[in-house]
Protein backbone atom coordinates (compact mmCIF):
# COMPACT_ATOMS: atom_id res chain seq x y z
CA UNK A 1 0.00 0.00 0.00
CA UNK A 2 1.29 3.29 -1.13
CA UNK A 3 1.53 5.85 1.93
CA UNK A 4 1.92 9.58 0.96
CA UNK A 5 4.07 11.78 2.51
CA UNK A 6 3.76 13.13 5.77
CA UNK A 7 4.17 17.00 6.32
CA UNK A 8 7.00 17.81 8.72
CA UNK A 9 5.89 21.21 9.02
CA UNK A 10 2.37 22.94 8.98
CA UNK A 11 0.02 24.50 6.45
CA UNK A 12 0.91 27.94 7.33
CA UNK A 13 4.65 27.22 7.20
CA UNK A 14 5.24 28.49 3.46
CA UNK A 15 3.26 31.82 3.99
CA UNK A 16 3.67 34.51 2.61
CA UNK A 17 4.78 32.45 -0.37
CA UNK A 18 2.37 29.50 -0.82
CA UNK A 19 -0.63 30.18 1.76
CA UNK A 20 -2.04 27.51 4.29
CA UNK A 21 -5.73 27.58 2.61
CA UNK A 22 -3.49 26.40 -1.21
CA UNK A 23 -1.12 23.71 1.31
CA UNK A 24 -4.16 22.02 3.09
CA UNK A 25 -6.46 21.96 0.25
CA UNK A 26 -3.40 20.86 -2.07
CA UNK A 27 -2.18 17.88 0.60
CA UNK A 28 -5.34 16.51 2.36
CA UNK A 29 -7.42 17.08 -1.30
CA UNK A 30 -5.55 16.24 -3.91
CA UNK A 31 -2.75 14.30 -2.54
CA UNK A 32 -4.74 12.25 -0.83
CA UNK A 33 -7.09 11.39 -4.10
CA UNK A 34 -4.39 10.47 -5.96
CA UNK A 35 -2.97 8.36 -3.35
CA UNK A 36 -6.40 6.92 -2.88
CA UNK A 37 -6.85 5.98 -6.63
CA UNK A 38 -3.70 4.81 -7.01
CA UNK A 39 -3.94 1.84 -4.58
CA UNK A 40 -7.44 0.87 -5.65
CA UNK A 41 -5.53 0.56 -8.75
CA UNK A 42 -2.43 -1.35 -7.92
CA UNK A 43 -5.45 -3.61 -5.97
CA UNK A 44 -7.39 -4.40 -9.53
CA UNK A 45 -4.19 -4.47 -11.88
CA UNK A 46 -2.28 -7.28 -8.91
CA UNK A 47 1.18 -5.57 -9.48
CA UNK A 48 3.55 -5.39 -6.47
CA UNK A 49 6.44 -2.91 -7.13
CA UNK A 50 7.67 0.40 -5.67
CA UNK A 51 6.60 3.69 -7.23
CA UNK A 52 9.19 4.54 -9.27
CA UNK A 53 9.43 0.90 -10.87
CA UNK A 54 5.63 0.61 -11.39
CA UNK A 55 6.13 4.54 -13.38
CA UNK A 56 8.95 3.00 -15.65
CA UNK A 57 7.19 0.34 -16.26
CA UNK A 58 3.69 1.34 -17.47
CA UNK A 59 3.73 -0.55 -20.72
CA UNK A 60 3.48 -3.87 -18.77
CA UNK A 61 0.11 -2.77 -17.15
CA UNK A 62 -2.33 -4.89 -19.97
CA UNK A 63 -5.64 -3.39 -19.43
CA UNK A 64 -5.27 -0.03 -20.89
CA UNK A 65 -7.87 1.53 -18.32
CA UNK A 66 -5.95 0.52 -15.80
CA UNK A 67 -3.15 1.53 -17.53
CA UNK A 68 -3.99 5.07 -17.82
CA UNK A 69 -5.39 5.35 -14.08
CA UNK A 70 -2.44 4.12 -12.49
CA UNK A 71 -0.39 6.63 -15.48
CA UNK A 72 -2.26 9.07 -13.87
CA UNK A 73 -2.79 8.64 -9.78
CA UNK A 74 0.79 7.23 -9.57
CA UNK A 75 2.13 10.22 -11.13
CA UNK A 76 0.21 12.46 -9.12
CA UNK A 77 1.33 10.48 -5.95
CA UNK A 78 4.93 10.10 -6.84
CA UNK A 79 5.10 13.99 -7.98
CA UNK A 80 3.47 15.22 -4.21
CA UNK A 81 5.96 13.19 -2.45
CA UNK A 82 8.66 14.74 -4.10
CA UNK A 83 7.26 18.29 -4.49
CA UNK A 84 5.96 18.71 -0.29
CA UNK A 85 9.37 16.97 0.43
CA UNK A 86 11.29 19.32 -1.09
CA UNK A 87 9.89 22.31 0.15
CA UNK A 88 10.62 23.86 3.74
CA UNK A 89 9.46 27.14 5.71
CA UNK A 90 13.80 27.40 6.10
CA UNK A 91 14.48 26.72 2.22
CA UNK A 92 15.10 29.45 -0.10
CA UNK A 93 19.04 29.83 0.11
CA UNK A 94 20.94 29.11 -2.91
CA UNK A 95 22.11 25.81 -3.03
CA UNK A 96 25.43 25.44 -1.65
CA UNK A 97 28.64 22.60 -1.69
CA UNK A 98 29.87 20.48 -3.94
CA UNK A 99 25.75 20.26 -5.52
CA UNK A 100 25.75 24.03 -5.69
CA UNK A 101 29.02 23.87 -7.69
CA UNK A 102 27.63 20.88 -9.90
CA UNK A 103 24.93 23.36 -11.19
CA UNK A 104 26.83 26.62 -11.60
CA UNK A 105 29.02 24.42 -13.48
CA UNK A 106 26.00 23.13 -14.92
CA UNK A 107 24.00 26.18 -15.92
CA UNK A 108 26.37 29.23 -15.42
CA UNK A 109 24.89 30.18 -12.09
CA UNK A 110 21.99 29.35 -9.27
CA UNK A 111 19.96 32.28 -11.05
CA UNK A 112 20.54 30.87 -14.52
CA UNK A 113 19.21 28.00 -13.39
CA UNK A 114 16.29 29.27 -11.73
CA UNK A 115 15.51 31.26 -14.84
CA UNK A 116 15.65 28.18 -17.39
CA UNK A 117 13.32 25.89 -14.80
CA UNK A 118 11.20 29.38 -14.40
CA UNK A 119 11.23 29.05 -18.53
CA UNK A 120 10.04 25.12 -18.51
CA UNK A 121 7.52 25.75 -16.07
CA UNK A 122 5.99 28.92 -17.42
CA UNK A 123 6.16 27.14 -21.10
CA UNK A 124 4.16 24.21 -19.99
CA UNK A 125 0.40 24.86 -21.78
CA UNK A 126 -1.94 23.65 -18.93
CA UNK A 127 -1.73 21.52 -16.37
CA UNK A 128 1.98 19.88 -15.75
CA UNK A 129 5.25 20.25 -13.98
CA UNK A 130 9.02 21.80 -14.75
CA UNK A 131 11.32 19.26 -13.65
CA UNK A 132 14.96 19.01 -12.41
CA UNK A 133 16.38 15.51 -12.99
CA UNK A 134 19.15 13.42 -12.36
CA UNK A 135 20.66 10.04 -13.82
CA UNK A 136 22.92 7.16 -12.26
CA UNK A 137 26.06 8.68 -14.29
CA UNK A 138 25.20 12.27 -12.36
CA UNK A 139 23.82 14.32 -15.67
CA UNK A 140 21.69 16.48 -15.01
CA UNK A 141 18.51 17.80 -17.18
CA UNK A 142 15.48 20.04 -17.23
CA UNK A 143 12.21 19.59 -18.51
CA UNK A 144 8.39 19.65 -18.17
CA UNK A 145 5.39 17.24 -18.54
CA UNK A 146 1.97 17.23 -19.27
CA UNK A 147 -0.50 16.53 -16.48
CA UNK A 148 0.93 14.31 -14.12
CA UNK A 149 3.42 12.64 -15.85
CA UNK A 150 7.51 12.59 -15.10
CA UNK A 151 10.44 11.93 -16.61
CA UNK A 152 10.31 7.97 -14.85
CA UNK A 153 7.53 7.64 -17.27
CA UNK A 154 9.87 8.28 -20.28
CA UNK A 155 12.52 5.59 -20.02
CA UNK A 156 15.59 7.00 -20.41
CA UNK A 157 16.99 6.93 -16.80
CA UNK A 158 16.22 10.23 -15.71
CA UNK A 159 15.07 10.47 -11.93
CA UNK A 160 13.11 13.85 -10.47
CA UNK A 161 14.91 15.58 -7.57
CA UNK A 162 12.68 18.42 -7.67
CA UNK A 163 9.38 19.21 -9.08
CA UNK A 164 7.70 22.51 -9.82
CA UNK A 165 3.31 21.83 -10.13
CA UNK A 166 2.29 24.46 -12.06
CA UNK A 167 -1.28 22.67 -11.74
CA UNK A 168 -3.63 25.34 -10.59
CA UNK A 169 -4.60 23.77 -7.66
CA UNK A 170 -0.92 24.67 -6.43
CA UNK A 171 -1.49 28.41 -6.76
CA UNK A 172 -4.49 29.86 -7.65
CA UNK A 173 -6.39 30.64 -4.81
CA UNK A 174 -2.97 32.74 -3.79
CA UNK A 175 -2.17 33.57 -7.05
CA UNK A 176 -5.00 33.61 -9.85
CA UNK A 177 -3.48 33.53 -13.05
CA UNK A 178 -0.13 34.59 -12.32
CA UNK A 179 1.70 31.86 -12.79
CA UNK A 180 5.12 33.41 -13.20
CA UNK A 181 4.61 35.13 -9.78
CA UNK A 182 3.77 31.70 -7.98
CA UNK A 183 7.28 30.14 -9.62
CA UNK A 184 9.18 32.91 -8.53
CA UNK A 185 7.95 32.37 -5.04
CA UNK A 186 8.12 28.92 -4.90
CA UNK A 187 12.05 29.15 -5.15
CA UNK A 188 11.91 31.04 -1.62
CA UNK A 189 10.69 27.81 -0.37
CA UNK A 190 12.94 25.40 -2.01
CA UNK A 191 15.52 22.89 0.29
CA UNK A 192 18.31 22.45 -1.42
CA UNK A 193 19.50 20.19 0.84
CA UNK A 194 16.78 17.84 0.26
CA UNK A 195 17.50 18.23 -3.56
CA UNK A 196 21.22 17.28 -2.99
CA UNK A 197 20.06 14.06 -0.86
CA UNK A 198 18.09 13.14 -3.93
CA UNK A 199 20.79 13.82 -5.92
CA UNK A 200 23.49 11.79 -4.30
CA UNK A 201 20.40 8.52 -3.49
CA UNK A 202 20.59 8.47 -7.71
CA UNK A 203 24.09 8.47 -7.80
CA UNK A 204 24.55 5.50 -5.41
Amino acid sequence: MFVKYTLPYSYDAMEPHIDALTMETHYTKHHEGYTNNLNDAVAKAQVDKDIASLLGSLDEIADPALRRTIRNNGGGYYNHNLYFATISPDGGKDPSGAFGNLLKSEFGSIDELKAKLSAFALGQFGSGWAWLSANKDGKLLLSSTPNQDNPLMDGKGYTPILGIDVWEHAYYLKYKNLRGEYVKAFFNVVDWDEVAGNYEKIRK
